[in-house]
Formats: C-alpha cells, sequence, structure tokens
C-alpha cells in the first residue's frame, strides 16, 4: 500500500550510525525530512547526501530534522558519515521494516537485470507526524532546494 500526503508517517523504531536509538515519534513537534537512499558512500548517494549536509542550517532554520534511511548498517553508514562529515543521522534499516512501511523498496533494474532495491524517496513529514510531501523525482546534487522550495 502505498502512503500518499495526509497519511501518518509510520513510526519506526531502529539505530543510528552511533548504536543510538531512532524513533520516529521522538520527533514529535518537529518537521521531519525522512530521505531513503539506495546505498551508502555511492555517487548518487553522496551527491545527496552532501546537498543536504551543505544546506543543513537552512533546513534546521526552516525548522526540519533530517534522517537519512538505507538498509546499510551502522558500521557502514558511521564510516559514510564521518568521510563527508555528515551533521544528521543516518538510520540502519538491516531488517527492512522500515523501507517495507515506506513501500520504497521495489523492484528495480539495471543493465537488463531485475532484483530488489530502495527506490529513492523523500517524506516531509509536519510536526504532528503527517506527510506534507513525497518527493520521487530526486535531484541528488540540488535535493536540499527540492525540500526547501
Amino acid at each position: 500500500m502505498s502512503l500518499t500526503i495526509g497519511d501518518p508517517a509510520p513510526n519506526f523504531t531502529s539505530t543510528d550510525q552511533n548504536g543510538n536509538p531512532v524513533k520516529l515519534s521522538d520527533f514529535r513537534g518537529k518537521k521531519v525530512v525522512l530521505y531513503f537512499y539506495p546505498k551508502d558512500d555511492t555517487p548518487g548517494c553522496t551527491a545527496q547526501a552532501c546537498s543536504l549536509r551543505d544546506n543543513y542550517t537552512n533546513l534546521q532554520a526552516a525548522g526540519y530534522e533530517v534522517l537519512g534511511v538505507s538498509i546499510d548498517d551502522e558500521k557502514s553508514h558511521q564510516k559514510f558519515s564521518k568521510k563527508f562529515d555528515l551533521p544528521f543521522r543516518l538510520v540502519a534499516d538491516t531488517d527492512h521494516q522500515i523501507v517495507e512501511a515506506y513501500d520504497v523498496w521495489k523492484e528495480k533494474s539495471m543493465y537488463g537485470r531485475n532484483f530488489m532495491g530502495i527506490v529513492r524517496t523523500t517524506f516531509v513529514i509536519d510536526e504532528n507526524g503527517i506527510i506534507t510531501e513525497i518527493i520521487s523525482k530526486i535531484d541528488t546534487q540540488n535535493h536540499a532546494e527540492q525540500i526547501l522550495t
């Protein structure tokens, strides 16, 4: 079942790159940019993360908390976060619970080969936990601007 604007954002509990617990419900009262990306330290994912990093103060000034989610583990997230000095938390979803809840785990195709993977998608969630925007056509180089406009 696909989520749409106006739906409550599915709550989740997991850990971030430092092993700290992360629950979406802990962010009630704040706006959240929840972005799903395929893999740590790949060109598109790095460009997207760096766009969010470079505009992090603007995102925070607009009241947003940023959470990145992929199926990579904490260790991979930690390496990625350190390498690119990311100021926001990366959530490990190794059991696929979050990607399934947000319906971003789908069949993809590359070089004529089909496989399951994360479809790059960003959910903007308001202070009450309601999805206010879903960005599915991600411009990895200018992703922060997509959110802020």
